[in-house]
């Protein structure tokens, strides 16, 4: 009897103690006042970080072209986006995750390090001084108002731009497309096992992603990596999990090189980079926010606290040793299985921090295996294409050039600048200048000079 006792006992102090915890979750996140639950919101967490892992591979394939130590990177991106999340959740309390962009990451190290010459120490160390002026810019305020004075064409344009030129780099790394002396491009050997691989990895996603499997390039990279160890043609990985490896290669560097921030041609990269996070931050969080249903009047609440994680988020993320962190649209993936607070966030930072125990399966994700996720996410980024207004040629022209400029020019910036300097003088042709926001015409003046001074 007293058996008995004992454990209705205990059981009811179980269920007080699970009882106490829904109630402080509850509390912290208001889980009920957004409809939700912690299994649910753990759930969401799950998926979100599925939707986005690929990013731990990824990212390291792309900075790496810089020289940068891989396994340091790793780690850089894993960190980064766990500390960037976990601000966005427990402050912001949005569902949301970040982490290192891409677009972001192949402006650092194709345009930055590789076009430009700058090394990957001082890259690292503007995207530190971006992160800051973000954060200024955030909590001020300006930030946001700097957002409203782009015109929305040129955010579309910009997104897919970005979209084009990491697909191209893609297909590059994929060798389907090769340099040519006579049409400067030309398709690949298609027969090439590697090339082969990718196409199999690209054709696989997509079937992911058409089915509506959530974290459908995360699985298409696992498949491809397998197909290409079980067919020989990468080698298999020594062990699965092992230690941490270390930071030390890039820990720090954004720091250490402050001082060569300040020439005339950082100065511009740093304000590229503020532009590009500009357009990829704000459209990320009013997609997800309208998604989740988070918006009043067309107003986010708390978007400073968001702006300011994303961009605590970069600070950290660059002292670390990784290229800009940023809010991410897979994010809406958590948000469609039932997301709405931040424990979502939280759930995906604890995942991120976990997965850093698995750096030998770098060794498998090989520029093959992670083009199909450079390919597929570039289409997802050309989507905002269908908002312009083409049947006006003063949007459509401004528009046009941002996009195809970016994988032309192999140049993020350019294209931005571009779109920057024509659309204001096509409104003001057309008559329509009033239309204009002031800072547009500001904008205009800064891409001139740098066109003439600076390119």
């Amino acid at each position: 009897m007293s058996t008995s006792t004992e454990r209705s006992g205990d059981g009811q102090s179980g269920a007080t103690g699970r009882g106490r915890a829904h109630h402080l979750l509850d509390r912290a996140f208001q889980l009920s006042a957004n409809g939700t639950t912690p299994g649910r919101e753990v759930i969401a967490g799950g998926t979100t970080f599925l939707a986005m892992a690929y990013i731990l591979f990824v990212n390291p394939q792309v900075l790496g072209e810089t020289g940068m130590d891989a396994d340091a990177i790793f780690v850089a991106t894993a960190l980064a986006a766990a500390l960037g999340t976990l601000v966005m959740g427990l402050w912001a309390r949005y569902p949301i995750a970040l982490a290192p962009g891409l677009g972001l990451n192949a402006f650092f190290a194709f345009t930055v390090v590789l076009s430009m010459g700058i090394e990957w120490q001082t890259a690292l160390a503007g995207t530190l001084v971006s992160g800051v002026l973000f954060f200024i810019l955030a909590v001020t305020g300006v930030r946001e108002a700097i957002i409203n004075a782009i015109p929305m064409t040129l955010k579309l344009a910009t997104g897919a731009g970005i979209g084009l030129f990491i697909a191209f780099i893609g297909l590059q790394n994929a060798q389907i497309i090769v340099a040519d002396d006579e049409t400067t491009v030309a398709l690949g050997n298609l027969e090439r096992p590697e090339t082969l691989l990718a196409i199999f990895g690209v054709a696989v996603t997509v079937l992911f992603l058409v089915r509506g499997l959530r974290g459908g390039i995360f699985y298409g990279i696992v498949v491809t990596a397998a197909l290409g160890i079980v067919t020989g043609v990468i080698e298999p990985p020594a062990a699965a999990v092992s230690g941490v490896p270390s930071l030390a290669p890039t820990f720090g560097e954004a720091i250490t090189n402050l001082p060569e921030v300040f020439t005339t041609e950082m100065i511009v990269v740093v304000l590229t980079m503020l532009f590009v996070d500009f357009f990829d931050t704000s459209g990320t969080l009013i997609a997800i926010a309208n998604q989740a249903g988070f918006l009043r009047d067309g107003v986010l609440p708390r978007a400073n606290r968001a702006l300011a994680s994303d961009s605590i988020a970069s600070m950290g993320g660059a002292v670390l040793g990784t290229s800009t962190t940023t809010s991410y649209i897979e994010s809406s993936a958590g948000v469609a299985v039932g997301g709405r607070t931040g424990m979502t966030s939280v759930t995906t930072s604890v995942l991120f921090l976990l997965a850093l125990f698995f750096s030998p399966l770098l060794a498998v994700v090989t520029s093959e295996v992670t083009a199909p996720a450079l390919i597929t996410v570039g289409v997802f980024m050309a989507r905002g294409l269908g908002e312009i207004e083409w049947g006006k040629l003063e949007h459509a022209f401004p528009a046009f050039v941002t996009m195809i400029a970016m994988p032309l020019t192999f140049s993020i910036a350019n294209g931005i600048a571009l779109g920057l300097l024509f659309f204001p003088l096509l409104m003001l042709v057309r008559g329509r200048g009033r239309e204009v926001h002031p800072m547009a015409y500001v904008l205009f003046f800064v891409v001139l000079a740098y066109f003439i001074w600076l390119v």
